[in-house]
């Protein structure tokens, strides 16, 4: 089933971006909104308090962890120790302050990692994941590796650094994604048939063969399940019907297509599987609200919807 998801993570273009990062000592707070709709905070080395909007109490950060923050507005966190008195300002938004003379056996060290999606995405990921999660170094032995060399590559600006933080970046957002499913059951939706064995054999077809005209009891045969028990185990899975399922994921596969390339609708309806051009392009209205034509010019102008900061 790994392959279905790098194939559906693909399709909806999750991008990770080492965006910023600090080292501090003593009693420090970093304060910044966020205009992500997905960001993760790794804790370096050290220790740290989160707060962000939806939490009643920080959350403890130690290191090698990494919190998951869903379409939240703001942000804090701080280090030292508790209590009243003042604290050292921390200013996010100066990328990597300090990290090239910074020592981790003293120091705390954060990073923030900026997760793009384009607007397909927005069901696979965010309705998904919880608005805050946090995956704890002890979840993940890659994880803490990967850590390590984003920071090696951030504090030595060595050549060619500037590449090896994008990909380390993305293999970052893969390892806290594993152990985020490994260490809970994820809610019905696209990651959790996408992680499902039992499921792996009909989800596997309809990804082959998307075009193809897919029955319950061919979808039910190949997962060795009966038909009734098939439609009740995926939809407990999914939170949709197998051919729900088959016509979201070709629509996922619809968007693609008019962002990338200029294949015309007919076409892409005959690749699709679909009867006609008008029947597709009134399925894609149903499903995404739009046309494909007004689609593609949308997404092609703002791919990932980005949130914009607010005027001051």
């Amino acid at each position: 089933m790994a392959d279905q998801l790098s194939e559906v993570l693909d399709l909806v273009e999750v991008y990770s971006a080492v965006s910023g990062g600090f080292a501090a000592r003593g009693r420090w707070v970093a304060r910044s909104p966020c205009y992500d709709a997905m960001k993760l905070i790794a804790m370096v080395s050290g220790h740290g308090r989160m707060l962000t909007d939806g939490l009643d109490e920080p959350v403890e950060l130690s290191a090698g962890d990494v919190a998951i923050l869903n379409n939240r507005t703001w942000l804090q966190y701080e280090g030292g120790p508790q209590g009243d008195g003042p604290r050292h300002r921390i200013s996010p938004e100066e990328n990597f302050t300090g990290l090239d003379e910074a020592d981790p056996a003293t120091d705390d060290v954060v990073l923030g990692i900026a997760v793009g999606i384009n607007s397909a995405g927005q069901e696979l990921l965010l309705q998904t994941l919880p608005p805050v999660g946090v995956v704890r170094a002890t979840a993940s032995a890659p994880l803490r590796t990967i850590l390590d060399q984003i920071f090696a590559e951030v504090a030595g600006r060595r050549t060619g650094s500037a590449f090896a933080i994008r990909q380390y970046g993305q293999l970052l957002f893969l390892a806290v994604l594993r152990a985020y499913l490994d260490q809970v059951e994820a809610p019905p939706g696209w990651l959790r048939v996408l992680t499902d064995e039992r499921l792996r054999p009909a989800v596997a077809l309809m990804h082959n063969e998307p075009a193809a005209p897919w029955g319950l009891e061919e979808l039910a045969r190949s997962a060795a399940m009966s038909r009734s028990t098939f439609a009740r185990h995926f939809r407990a899975a999914a939170g949709m019907p197998p051919l729900t399922y088959l016509s979201r994921y070709r629509m996922l596969l619809a968007q693609r297509a008019l962002r990338q390339n200029d294949t015309r609708i007919a076409a892409l309806a005959a690749d699709l599987g679909y009867a006609s051009e008008a029947a597709f392009s009134n399925a894609f209205k149903r499903e995404i609200g739009e046309s494909p034509l007004h689609y593609r010019h949308r997404v092609r102008n703002d791919p990932y919807g980005r949130r914009q900061p607010a005027p001051a």
